[in-house]
């Protein structure tokens, strides 16, 4: 760790998920999965999560397509979270979420609209 793109990448994870999830996340690590840590840190978040092409909204509302495609809940949750801290307002991930039951399944967005909810009521009692 500390590299220039991991420390990039730490600053915008924190951004998006709360520092305090992110720090609990390091903290929590240890000899077997820190490095996938510092691999989701510095590439994810470093290298494409930092690139300004694209606003923080919309890549928000990308993960949570993909994630909600993919039914990784615990993913998902994290996101929604992240997403609301981005701009992205609950009206438009019910879209999100309405977009991939036509294009991933009636099952996965069932899921995701659960889980979404359950991230949206965390997020709004912190």
């Amino acid at each position: 760790m500390g590299n220039e793109m991991f420390e990039k990448g730490l600053k915008m994870r924190k951004a998006v998920l709360g520092a305090e999830f992110v720090e609990k996340s390091l903290a929590a690590a240890d000899d077997f999965n820190m490095p996938l840590q510092e691999l989701v840190t510095e590439y994810c978040w470093g290298a494409v999560w930092s690139r300004d092409t694209l606003p923080l909204k919309t890549r928000s509302m990308l993960n949570l397509a993909m994630i909600s495609t993919l039914n990784r809940p615990h993913e998902l949750k994290m996101h929604v979270k992240g997403a609301l801290r981005n701009g992205v307002s609950k009206d438009e991930i019910r879209e999100v979420l309405l977009q991939v039951a036509i294009y991933a399944g009636v099952p996965a967005a069932v899921d995701s609209f659960r889980i979404a909810r359950e991230g949206i009521d965390e997020f709004e009692a912190e």
